[in-house]
């Protein structure tokens, strides 16, 4: 038999603290990158430094909405627990969105090591919130084995 994860307060917090420095980890890297790099150069950027740029802020875009999601996740989770919000309640709209479409590769090679080092952080972040949602959600789902066995023993007591 296959063991549900147990989603404890302890557990929740320190996630939410986890997600709170990476979240403003990436900010201070996405902006640094994006502050580093004289406003004025912008109208005479080369192609290169151009795709730099959309690549730069995609990959802030995509780091930043990973972090949000799972922040609120959390954040309902910690609502729940604190007996702001029914179970019911936090399995109809606490739901994790789906992750993030994959960057390329190459296009990621264009970031600075600082960079590419917060997005995968992000995405390994986001990984483990998805696997403790989908346990969680499992948790809930109708079983048909034990729905058998209940019928059985149920028929075996009164049949």
């Amino acid at each position: 038999m296959s063991a549900t994860a147990t989603i404890t307060p302890a557990i929740v917090e320190a996630l939410y603290e986890q997600a709170l420095c990476l979240a403003e980890e990436a900010r201070l890297v996405f902006d640094d990158e994006r502050d580093g790099r004289d406003s004025r150069l912008a109208l005479r950027a080369t192609p290169a430094e151009a795709d730099r740029r959309v690549v730069l802020g995609t990959e802030a875009l995509r780091t930043t909405t990973r972090m949000m999601h799972a922040l609120a996740w959390l954040l309902n989770h910690r609502a729940y627990f604190a007996g702001e919000m029914s179970e019911f309640q936090l399995r109809r709209f606490g739901r994790l969105p789906p992750p993030q479409p994959e960057s390329d590769p190459a296009d990621l090679l264009l970031l600075d090591t600082r960079a590419r080092d917060v997005v995968d952080r992000s995405r390994r972040f986001y990984a483990r919130v998805a696997r403790l949602d989908s346990a969680w959600r499992a948790h809930f789902a109708m079983q048909p084995a034990a729905v058998h066995r209940l019928r059985e023993r149920l028929g075996a007591a009164f049949g």
